[in-house]
């Protein structure tokens, strides 16, 4: 039996017109170890649709503040639903949405949906506040941002939990909470401070722990690099220290302007400016590596088919021919040529005076003034230069991420403001001591991130089960299956299945 059948309009807001997805990714941006899709989406606000016979989105209506009684307000949050596998009694797939758009894509791939069909499960998506299309205020002003946090997004994933159990009779279905990178961090968190409303948790990709200066996040992208190829680390450390050769001279500022095909002028003087650039050059290889040979290709992603091995031979072949340099200027020429890109946004003011943009409409606001802000006020993470023996140089260290914070929210978001407000983040989850049962803590390990996460046995209850998984990179687990996966990855989604089965069964 269909559950279509049985919905009920969870809110009336007016007639719905129909609409085709039309979604074209146009460019990716690299920022704070995160992936943010600028998409081309002529789609409409508050429409619900269908694709296909069995995936729908829906609006639900949430609450506003849900740690002031006294504040009524409401907002619609978009969710999406696939009964296609459900029977009644079956259990109930909440995948948790993160720092981007929720998109229908997932609704009928992935891992998720694999499970979903061995375990006749109906399948949720729900969109993170102030992401996507969920937009709980009228702008992104630092006024409305104060309801943008972890803790209120987990209330929203417990008031939608308890109106679905009550609005479909969902009295003895059992939930499964997904989710990877930082929902996969809210995944274990809803299984942990909501345990009477979701009973498994799935979590990929996790940082459990709030840091300020995520300097180890370089070190994992080294290791990688050499595992892969041992050469490629050391002509990126020379092409970097020619790069700082050529700051020391105004000859130099302009040879990197040509090379790196830069949008601007290049002052070898603008400390911002410099930190900026090394950190965009030095995200070309970040981004690859944290996503490398993951099966991201189905979201549309430009740079899923460019691996470790891409950027790797371009630095280690034409050895004769070209320089160091010249060959880490490729790298950026071939991250340029994905997007059709003429030249290398590097200027600090430029990025400040989009991050500073408050309207729903401007660039940033596809997730990076949003996550940004996030990592101002709850968690740092910032990839910082700050590592000892790394080739990507010095000059971005973590007093460039937290100065940003103040130039973009106000002068009251400085170091001291961050870094006590990462120690509230540790302190109310636990960080890896976090007391929680019936999770699956799963990592890969050339994603950076598993720095962060619970990758051992003997780093968490035996009521919870760790999966780490050899050679693989961010959420690689939760991507559709690929005939280039490793048998390492096959395995762990096995183990996933088995494990869901039995604790479902209990």
């Amino acid at each position: 039996m269909k559950l279509r059948n049985l919905l009920l309009v969870v809110l009336n807001v007016g007639v719905f017109a129909q609409f085709s997805q039309c979604e074209e990714i146009i460019s990716e941006r690299f920022m704070n170890g995160k992936v943010f899709y600028h998409v081309k989406n002529n789609s409409k606000d508050f429409i619900t649709d269908s694709f296909g016979d069995d995936v729908t989105i829906k609006w639900f209506n949430q609450t506003l503040d849900h740690f002031s009684p006294s504040d009524t307000r409401t907002w619609l949050q978009r969710y999406y639903v696939n009964d296609a596998f459900y029977k009644p009694g079956g259990p109930i797939f909440l995948m948790i949405g993160g720092e981007g758009e929720a998109t229908q894509k997932w609704m009928t791939a992935g891992a998720w949906i694999n499970y979903a069909k061995h375990l006749n499960a109906l399948c949720f998506q729900v969109e993170h506040r102030f992401y996507g299309k969920s937009k709980p205020t009228d702008d992104l002003s630092v006024k409305n941002l104060r309801f943008l946090s972890s803790e209120q997004a987990l209330a929203d994933l417990a008031t939608f939990t308890v109106a679905m159990k009550e609005q479909y009779n969902f009295t003895t279905n059992k939930w499964v909470a997904f989710g990877g990178s930082y929902p996969g961090s809210l995944a274990a968190w809803y299984r942990m401070k909501y345990p009477h409303l979701v009973d498994v948790a799935v979590s990929t990709s996790a940082p459990l722990i709030a840091q300020l200066d995520f300097k180890e996040y370089l070190g994992v992208v080294v290791d990688s690099l050499n595992q892969k190829s041992p050469k490629c680390v050391g002509e990126i450390s020379k092409a970097v220290k020619s790069m700082e050769g050529l700051l020391k001279r105004r000859t130099g500022w302009w040879m990197i302007k040509k090379s790196f095909k830069l949008c601007d002028d290049f002052d070898g003087t603008n400390a911002k400016d410099i930190a900026s650039f090394f950190e965009t050059v030095a995200g070309n290889f970040m981004d690859i590596v944290q996503y490398n040979e993951d099966n991201r290709g189905f979201e549309g992603s430009k740079t899923a088919n460019i691996t470790i091995d891409t950027l790797c031979n371009i630095m280690t072949t034409n050895l004769e021919e070209k320089t160091a340099f010249e060959r880490y200027a490729d790298v950026n020429d071939l991250m340029l040529s994905v997007f059709d890109k003429n030249c290398t946004d590097f200027k600090y003011s430029k990025t400040v005076d989009d991050m500073q943009k408050e309207k729903w409409d401007s660039p940033s606001a596809s997730g990076e003034r949003q996550w940004t802000y996030q990592t101002c006020t709850e968690f740092g993470f910032y990839q910082s230069s700050d590592l000892d023996g790394q080739p990507f140089g010095t000059e971005f260290p973590v007093k460039f991420s937290t100065r940003q914070c103040q130039d973009v929210y106000g002068i009251q978001f400085d170091e001291n403001f961050i870094s006590s407000a990462i120690r509230w983040t540790n302190a109310n989850y636990g960080g890896k001591k976090l007391k929680v049962s019936k999770v699956i803590f799963v990592n890969g390990s050339i994603d950076p991130w598993h720095k962060l996460g619970i990758t051992s046995q003997n780093e968490t209850s035996s009521d919870n089960v760790v999966i780490f998984i050899e050679g693989t990179a961010h959420c690689a687990n939760m991507y559709p299956d690929s005939s280039n996966d490793l048998p390492q990855l096959r395995a762990a989604r096995s183990e996933i299945l088995k494990l869901l089965t039995g604790w479902l069964q209990e």
